[in-house]
């Protein structure tokens, strides 16, 4: 009996485990059929998930709904917004929720979400992207269910953004990298609601960024009253950065609003408060430090939030006569006095004015001060500033534990007062900007992570209404040396506007080591991430007119180099660039492009007598479109037009991206081909040739190249009384394909030919005429195919001469024979009688037998 129960009881239990993987299955439609009928049901919006997993075991006994990928995308007027997308959302709720009817509303326990968004958009009209729920009339008249209903008693998002945008108000805040988890009955219309949040935020308004990733952090419990939608602070530790602030009070939501009646303080006067809002990475462990003073912040927030009001507000940020020292560092910064208030007195946005009425503080005898005032905020923003006192920088890092590998030196004295509003600023009205003083760093010395040194010696600017005058910058890093002055015609605007940074300098160098700007390879490795593409600044409208003795370039030494950069539209163009290199000099102008995803580029070059060897050996551009040129001494004049791209990190070449034209005159030129492979095989080729004699003074050639090929026009060279046209193509890769055409005389084709040009008379032999013989050129520069027809050429010539002889025998012998009978046919002086008939044949066999001998000896033999 006992045997049967425990069976049946491990029948019992097998059903359960195996029904409990199989349900998901059975239900799984079931589920993402309910939550796509409970949202679709509540949403004017377009919704996307890419799929609904069920698991009984993940939260045991409780079921567990996994969304994933879903999105919710605007209609109009917000068409095409993404307003919710995250990628994983985890739904816990009661085993019995999967077995309600189509119209039991489905309770759901607990919420979890990892890796989303959420954004926030009101147009111009104050429209918002998030009122996208179905009007309830439209529900009840449709009859609709309402197959999903709140029962929360925990909930969390993990790494979450919030993006807020108003584009009346141009106000922009992003809450980045949200953890939040909150702990509550739902279900109860007033609860006490238990979170934890951690996040950084960034606010910009109307251009100008006020906070970017500044850390914050809550842990409160708030008292919820659903019924009146009122959150109270009962209690709760707040932090901006480290800096600790305590709540009290409410905020309730109305129709037409929100209503705040809030106040907020730092729990303790220590001046601690005011070293924690500096972010950690900038600020060491404050338990090291040692404070004198105090430094509160204080303030309330009363009134409603609406679309034409703020709730009337006042901060008090305030410290006097404080004092801190770092216990490893030997100076104290101290006399430190602030005083700052951040005021609405009357509920409207534009009242807000802030109020910096005193930042002072000293490092041994260098006091600095500054005070500044904000008013008229929402509208049009009126600034007045003042900067006065001394900073010497070495004492910065005996101060405050600055993370440097060397420490800063230099000093720096500043003596500014600016006044402007906005709309000034953004029409670029000077008249109305108000700006004195000057800012002065001397003998300022700075060491970064790799070991390169920055040496200013002194950088001076000066202001005025309409400009900020760099009026000497002088430095020195690594083999460079920079003399620069020039102005920065709208300052202002690109600081608070994002508008074009508008300027002209010059730029003056004994040596300037472009390496000195570069990265370098051992940089590189340093940084693990994938190089970023460069880009010239879209913010950048100026020009630079440089001047230099020497530059280094890689490899390179140029001399008396000068030109000007227009930098604009992310593009710069160089105009009249000079420079003396190889031995001549080269013009150039063209311009650099980074607007588009590949960098692009456009080149004039103008080469005046430059070293020919140097230039196609040392410029590896120059070697890939003429590597032959490299063995050929001499100068060059040269036209050359080029384009393509560049690489987007190195700003580099792509050398098969290349395109353009080369037009050059060679002058004063020998040939060192024993230093060619290719010149060496050919002249073997051709024994009647010798190229180092070869004589290309005053040669013209026209050179194309696109997609890695390079096309040489037909042109003639002169060896000697030798005609040679060169023509044909070959590719970066060093592959060629050439011909060579010669216009050979027959006397350079061997012994055997000028053997019977010499039996010629000198009539005949200016009547032979020149004998053409072709020469391919296959393989590659250093693997060169060379074939020719001289064999073919030369044995042509001598069976032509062969046959002219041959022919002139015959005739020869025509006229012998001719010239006997018409002597034995004369009548005879003498008396002898001769018998004609065997005389003719006498004569005739005589003649015949001596031709005939001297042809056999003089047979030629033919050669290659």
């Amino acid at each position: 009996m006992l045997k049967k129960i425990l069976k049946i009881v491990g029948v019992i239990l097998l059903l359960l485990v195996v029904s409990a993987f199989a349900i998901p299955y059975f239900f799984k439609d079931q589920i993402k059929a309910k939550i796509e009928k409970a949202i679709n049901e509540k949403v004017d919006a377009k919704v996307t998930f890419a799929d609904a997993d069920l698991s009984l075991f993940k939260n045991f006994p409780n079921a567990s709904v996994t969304i994933e990928k879903l999105s919710i995308v605007n209609k109009a007027p917000f068409e095409g917004d993404t307003l919710v997308a995250f990628d994983e959302l985890h739904l816990k709720m009661a085993i019995g929720q999967l077995f309600n009817s189509e119209n039991e509303p489905m309770q759901i326990d607990g919420i979890d979400s990892k890796n989303g968004l959420i954004n926030i958009i009101f147009n111009k009209d104050g429209v918002g992207n998030f009122d996208i729920a179905l009007k309830e009339e439209k529900q009840a008249s449709e009859g609709k269910s309402k197959p999903l209903s709140l029962k929360i008693k925990e909930y969390s998002i993990e790494n979450f953004q919030f993006r807020y945008y108003d584009e009346r108000s141009k106000i922009k805040m992003v809450l980045d990298s949200i953890n939040h988890e909150g702990t509550g009955d739902f279900a109860a219309s007033k609860l006490d609601l238990t979170t934890k949040t951690t996040t950084k935020v960034s606010l910009d308004m109307d251009k100008v960024n006020y906070m970017k990733n500044v850390a914050i952090s809550l842990d409160a419990i708030l008292g919820i009253d659903l019924d009146q939608s009122k959150y109270t602070f009962k209690k709760n530790e707040a932090k901006i950065n480290e800096l600790p602030l305590k709540f009290d009070g409410f905020i309730q939501l109305a129709d037409d609003g929100q209503v705040y009646d809030l106040t907020f303080q730092t729990p303790t006067s220590s001046f601690k408060n005011f070293l924690g809002l500096i972010p950690a990475q900038y600020a060491a462990n404050l338990k090291d430090v040692t404070t004198n003073g105090d430094f509160t912040v204080t303030g309330f927030a009363k009134g409603k939030l609406t679309d034409t009001t703020v709730p009337k507000f006042n901060i008090d940020i305030a410290s006097n006569n404080a004092s801190f020292q770092y216990t490893n560092l030997p100076k104290s910064v101290r006399n430190i006095i602030i005083d700052t208030r951040i005021i609405n007195e009357t509920g409207l946005m534009n009242d807000t004015y802030v109020n910096l009425d005193k930042l002072s503080f000293q490092i041994d005898q260098d006091v600095f001060n500054a005070k500044a005032n904000i008013k008229n905020i929402a509208e049009n923003a009126l600034v007045n500033a003042e900067l006065k006192g001394t900073i010497n920088l070495a004492n910065v890092t005996k101060a405050y534990p600055v993370k440097l590998d060397k420490p800063l030196t230099g000093v720096l004295k500043a003596d500014v007062k600016t006044e402007f509003d906005m709309q000034s600023v953004e029409k670029s009205d000077y008249a109305r900007i108000k700006n004195a003083g000057t800012i002065d760093l001397t003998g300022f010395n700075y060491t970064d992570e790799n070991g390169k040194t920055m040496k200013i010696s002194r950088a001076l600017v000066s202001f005025d209404p309409s400009r900020v005058n760099l009026k000497q910058f002088n430095a020195v890093t690594g083999k460079t040396d920079l003399a620069v002055n020039g102005v920065l015609e709208n300052f202002y605007g690109f600081v608070f506007k994002n508008q074009e940074l508008k300027g002209n300098f010059n730029l003056q160098s004994n040596q300037l080591a472009v390496n000195d700007f570069m990265t370098t390879e051992a940089d590189t490795k340093k940084d693990t991430k994938a190089a970023e593409p460069m880009k010239i600044p879209a913010f950048l409208n100026c020009s630079l007119t440089a001047k230099a003795n020497t530059v280094l370039y890689d490899n390179l030494v140029l001399k008396n180099v000068s030109g000007k950069v227009i930098i604009k539209d992310q593009k710069a163009t160089l105009e009249n660039g000079k420079t003396d290199i190889f031995g001549g000099s080269i013009a150039f102008n063209g311009d650099v492009s980074t607007k588009e995803k590949t960098p692009k580029f456009n080149m004039d070059l103008g080469l005046n007598s430059v070293d020919i060897m140097q230039t196609f050996t040392q410029l590896e551009m120059m070697k890939k479109i003429a590597p032959i040129a490299g063995v050929i001494n001499g100068k060059l004049n040269s036209k050359i037009k080029l384009s393509g791209n560049l690489n987007a990190t190195e700003m580099t070449p792509d050398l098969n991206s290349l395109s353009g034209d080369l037009l050059g005159q060679l002058l004063s030129t020998t040939v060192n081909s024993s230093n060619s492979t290719l010149l060496t095989a050919l002249d073997d080729k051709l024994n009647f040739v010798d190229l180092k004699k070869l004589n290309l003074n005053d040669l013209k050639a026209a050179v194309t190249f696109k997609d890695g090929k390079v096309n040489v026009k037909p042109f003639d060279i002169k060896y000697q009384d030798i005609k040679v046209t060169v023509g044909g193509t070959h590719g970066f890769d060093q592959n060629m394909n050439y011909n060579l055409k010669l216009d050979v005389p027959a006397k350079y084709l061997g012994t055997e030919a000028n053997n019977l040009l010499a039996k010629l008379s000198p009539a005949d032999a200016k009547k032979v005429e020149n004998v053409p013989i072709n020469a391919s050129l296959g393989g590659n520069f250093k693997n060169p195919k060379i074939t020719t027809d001289v064999k073919q050429a030369t044995t042509t010539l001598v069976n032509n001469l062969v046959k002219q002889q041959k022919d002139k025998i015959t005739s020869g012998v025509k006229e012998g024979v001719n010239s006997i009978i018409a002597n034995a046919t004369k009548p005879k002086n003498d008396t002898t009688k001769t018998d004609v008939k065997t005389d003719v044949k006498n004569k005739a066999n005589d003649l015949l037998k001596g031709l005939l001998n001297k042809k056999k000896k003089e047979a030629p033999k033919t050669t290659e």
